[in-house]
């Protein structure tokens, strides 16, 4: 019997690995399907909620927009800089087909074969290392949702005329950080989980009614961040990292 589990072993791992690469191919027909998918649901928000009232949130959809920039191509490469010892800015261009992926699906889950792929063939991480951080990052790791939701959050309040304390920014700053660790890694879950932050201060729920029009694109741009920051923190545990 103990002769006979290497082969065993070699069957289940060749099964699998055949999976992984049929999925990668899966996702490459999804990405170039994706620009009439992502037209059709802008499309389909303008003609609903009327380009006037796009406009009218363009200094919400600006404030998150620029919040994302800061955390993507400041902090981030600052702590691969401190902690990694690399370059994040020629980093981000080996792994960027992970994120063109993540911007277009604005899911997590569905840029997982790819951030594996790039991440270990151009990004230089070792394959234990990846496939341990970044499918756990995928599920946990979502800083750029996080940033939206308290932006969010203090949006709405200000539309209603709520006038947020301390001890409020406290509570949505951690609210926000919780349920995006919660939140699945699928298009629109951080909508979902932003219940949740208004509940924990008392903001209307109604107000998510008026971000919904442009939630779309700010998800891609959101999920962007999200796996920029776990290709980073695979970048990072592998300079530490004594596994091959």
């Amino acid at each position: 019997k103990d002769t006979k589990l290497p082969q065993v072993l070699k069957i289940f791992y060749s099964f699998f690995d055949t999976l992984n690469d049929a999925l990668i191919v899966l996702t490459r027909w999804i990405i170039a399907l994706t620009p009439v998918g992502v037209f059709s649901l802008v499309s389909f928000s303008v003609a609903k909620f009327g380009i006037n009232v796009m406009l009218s949130l363009w200094k919400y959809a600006l404030t998150v927009i620029l919040g994302l920039l800061i955390h993507a191509f400041l902090n981030l490469p600052l702590l691969g800089f401190i902690f990694g010892r690399y370059n994040a800015y020629r980093y981000f261009f080996q792994v960027k087909d992970a994120l063109v992926l993540a911007f277009s699906t604005a899911s997590s889950a569905a840029t997982l074969p790819v951030s594996l792929k790039v991440s270990q063939e151009k990004g230089g991480v070792k394959k234990s290392v990846a496939g341990f951080i970044l499918p756990l990052g995928a599920t946990i790791n979502m800083d750029g949702t996080a940033l939206y939701e308290a932006v969010a959050a203090v949006f709405i309040a200000n539309l209603f005329g709520i006038k947020l304390g301390f001890l409020q920014m406290v509570t949505i700053f951690l609210t926000a950080t919780l349920a995006s660790i919660g939140a699945a890694a699928i298009p629109g879950a951080g909508l979902v989980m932003l219940t949740l932050v208004l509940n924990s201060t008392g903001i209307p729920l109604e107000g998510i009614g008026l971000i919904i029009a442009v939630d779309r694109f700010l998800d891609m741009l959101r999920t962007s961040v999200n796996v920029w920051g776990d290709l980073n923190g695979a970048k990072i545990v592998n300079k530490f990292s004594s596994f091959k």
